[in-house]
């Protein structure tokens, strides 16, 4: 049976943006789904839930899961809420798992409205995130310093223009590896679709 990848997309998107990615994953031979959640008007709990459920419903043997952004945080939840899957690999894409200090900024400056339900107990909170799945984790962080967001003079070195590579790690993941690319032109980068299958078909990056 063909192995299936769900992808889940960050905060504002709807999973279009990973179109190029799944096309370029699916061509190495898996399945891909995109599992689309209302980023701004349901909180970091319910979208898991719902994740979890869309998951549970794919009729597949082995199943893998990718996430960006906000997706990741999505993922990681989902887990901790004991939910049962298909075996299978995770890889983390600029996920702020630690929490986002430019989610924090904004909020400081009583701009929660543009967070929505996924700032309180997620975006805007800070984490000590521990991978204790059994299936293997593999996270990939930006380091393009293009500032997407102005707003912020304090990220710092190296990120990807909105989230830094320190907010990315997790303990208990299996390998890590950083490209060059800002925080949503990752997602039409080569290199990450490359990177992505590999961790996907043998649990480790290519260094």
């Amino acid at each position: 049976m063909t192995e299936v990848v769900v992808f889940v997309h960050g905060l504002y998107m709807i999973g279009l943006e990973l179109t190029p990615l799944r096309h370029r994953v699916g061509r190495a031979g898996f399945a891909t789904r995109r599992f689309r959640y209302h980023s701004i008007t349901r909180n970091l709990d319910a979208n898991a839930r719902a994740l979890g459920l869309y998951c549970q419903a794919q009729q597949t043997q082995r199943l893998h899961l990718v996430a960006h952004s906000l997706g990741g945080l999505v993922v990681l939840r989902m887990f901790e809420q004991g939910v049962k899957l298909p075996p299978g690999r995770v890889v983390f894409m600029g996920s702020p798992v630690r929490g986002s200090r430019f989610a924090r900024y904004l909020t400081q400056r009583g701009m929660t409205w543009a967070l929505g339900k996924s700032g309180p107990g997620g975006l805007a909170a800070e984490h000590d995130p521990e991978w204790k799945q059994p299936r293997e984790l593999g996270v990939i962080a930006g380091t393009y310093e293009f500032r997407l967001n102005p707003f912020n003079p304090d990220l710092p070195s190296p990120h990807d223009g909105i989230v830094a590579v320190e907010e990315t790690r997790i303990e208990g993941a299996k390998d890590t590896v950083t490209i060059d690319s800002n925080h949503t032109g990752m997602l039409f980068r080569r290199e990450l679709a490359e990177q992505v299958t590999a961790f996907l078909k043998a649990g480790r990056f290519r260094h």
